[in-house]
């Protein structure tokens, strides 16, 4: 198949996004398949690479998202479309890129939504009341679910949204992590020492604040830690003068472009936060699993679904209570189970589950 897939929100410094993207991209062509990636970007390109066909189309950067651009310009997307004859659509933006349903539909190409974010946790987050929110959302979610053939959502968390309002085109596939790159490796915190690192985008759906604030509280409870926080993102600037202003030992890493570096601080760490309320998978977490390094996340999000017994999960400002109930565990059986626990999620599983579900909406035609 030709499986054309279409993302905005992704820049040189994202994160989960873009490293799933790749990893599918790579496994589709490895299984024989034609991958074509379409992205926004800073200048037109179309270059083949290890994930297959990326092109990226010139796009205006977002204001106030950190850097983020969004394919605008639907005619363009749309003759691009044309050309390139999809056999099959795969699009993981359910917002901007929602109309690409209707191109698929007329054209008579089978096509695929990847619910990369929950709609109810981000409107939670804006000032639009409880109700209102909800409201908004559920109208997103039943276009979404009616402009393609199948829903596919990382964690049953994920799901709930669209299983609310009485979805039944979903399916479950769970991403994966690269267990040869985030391995357990040695250990290189000072004796004595609590290391915490915070490895995501700073911005504020991602509520990197939080990771401040359980810094603070256990240096309150005498335990000596000390945060590496390794992202960027607009919220960057704020976050520095805050552990500049309560002189709290923090470090900022920026955006680490190897893999192989994130992974060596991953694994030297004794806890990973994800204080994230609105992830519905969580990929950096998962990723520390794979190091040995165990992780407390929000429990608000999908990540207790994914961590389950090998982190800890809070809810609210302050995962402090939860880094003491990790640090509580003898050291070696943490890290085991962290790095078992990652080890029942692949990305070889991940991409044969995408790959059954563009096969059966093949399979199925496309509904007049």
């Amino acid at each position: 198949m030709r499986i054309v897939r279409l993302a905005n929100f992704v820049a040189p410094r994202s994160g989960g996004l873009r490293t799933s993207l790749g990893e599918l991209g790579a496994g589709y062509l490895a299984a024989g398949h034609e991958p074509v990636l379409i992205i926004p970007g800073r200048h037109d390109s179309d270059q083949q690479s290890a994930q297959g066909r990326v092109i990226t189309l010139r796009a205006l950067r977002v204001p106030f998202t950190g850097g983020y651009r969004v394919l605008w310009r639907r005619r363009r997307v749309a003759a691009l479309l044309s050309q390139l004859e999809p056999d099959s659509l795969e699009v993981s933006d359910r917002t901007t890129l929602r109309w690409t349903g209707r191109w698929a539909r007329r054209h008579g190409v089978p096509a695929v939504m990847v619910s990369h974010e929950s709609l109810v946790a981000l409107f939670r987050l804006m000032p639009l009341g409880r109700g209102l929110s909800r409201r908004v959302a559920d109208w997103l979610n039943r276009r979404t679910a009616l402009g393609y053939q199948q829903v596919i959502c990382t964690t049953s968390w994920a799901a709930v949204e669209f299983e609310r309002i009485g979805v039944r085109n979903l399916a479950r596939v769970p991403l994966g992590v690269d267990l040869t790159t985030f391995r357990v490796g040695p250990r290189r915190a000072a004796a004595g020492e609590v290391l915490l690192v915070h490895c995501g985008r700073l911005s504020a759906e991602k509520k990197p604040q939080r990771s401040l604030n359980t810094l603070a509280s256990l240096r309150a409870d005498g335990v000596p830690a000390r945060l590496v926080v390794a992202g960027d993102g607009p919220l960057r600037a704020r976050l520095e003068r805050r552990a500049a202003r309560d002189g709290l030992p923090v470090r900022f890493a920026g955006f680490l472009p190897g893999r192989a570096e994130l992974a060596a601080l991953l694994g030297g760490a004794d806890v990973a936060i994800a204080p994230g309320p609105a992830e519905t998978f969580g990929l950096a977490a998962l990723e520390a699993l794979a190091c040995g390094t165990p992780v407390v996340v929000s429990a608000e999000s999908a990540l207790p679904e994914v961590v389950g017994e090998a982190g800890a999960s809070v809810a609210g400002e302050d995962l402090a209570q939860g880094v003491h109930a990790v640090l509580a565990r003898p050291e070696a059986a943490r890290r085991e189970a962290a790095r078992a626990r990652a080890e029942q999620y692949s990305w070889a599983a991940a991409v044969e589950g995408f790959l059954a579900v563009h096969r059966a909406c093949s399979q199925q035609g496309i509904p007049v």
